[in-house]
């Protein structure tokens, strides 16, 4: 049950309990003890809502940083990880593999202030060798959820 559980409330987090114990075919209290045994076990960390931001009228830039690092003997990669992901402006921070170590991304309300954070915060922690930054342009699809819709020609058709 677990499984599905999470299968579900990973699309959709404010699901009513009664209709998950209908999709699972469980009683309520059943579905309610396995989410709060999930959160209590750190399998489910968090609830969080999807914004499109480019539907508000707040200013926000995201960013993708890169980030070359040295790893620390003994503690490899995780002591700058964690330097990194206590700032306040920073969403996630991932290890990944290829030419960079982590994958930092960060919200700023401009381009100078993700900039600033780079040049100030970042570049300054000791171990960090490089960085590489993406600002996000336009975002089409995020957490499985597709943001824009196809563009529909409405003009009437002209034949000759």
């Amino acid at each position: 049950m677990r499984e599905q559980i999470l299968a579900i409330i990973e699309k959709n987090s404010r699901i009513d309990i009664k209709e998950l114990a209908v999709i699972l075919g469980a009683e309520e209290i059943d579905v309610v003890n396995e989410l709060k045994a999930m959160e209590e076990e750190g399998i489910i960390c968090g609830y969080h809502t999807m914004i499109d931001w480019e539907k508000t009228s707040i200013e926000k830039v995201t960013a993708l940083i890169e980030v070359r690092i040295t790893p620390q003997r003994g503690k490899g990669y995780d002591n700058i990880a964690e330097r990194i992901y206590k700032y306040p402006d920073v969403n996630s921070v991932y290890l990944i593999s290829g030419g960079y170590d982590l994958l930092v991304t960060v919200d700023g309300k401009t381009l100078k202030s993700v900039s600033s954070f780079v040049n100030e915060k970042l570049a300054t922690i000791e171990g960090v060798l490089s960085t590489a930054t993406h600002f996000i342009l336009k975002k089409y699809k995020d957490h499985g959820t597709i943001l824009t819709k196809k563009y529909e020609d409405t003009r009437e058709k002209v034949t000759p």
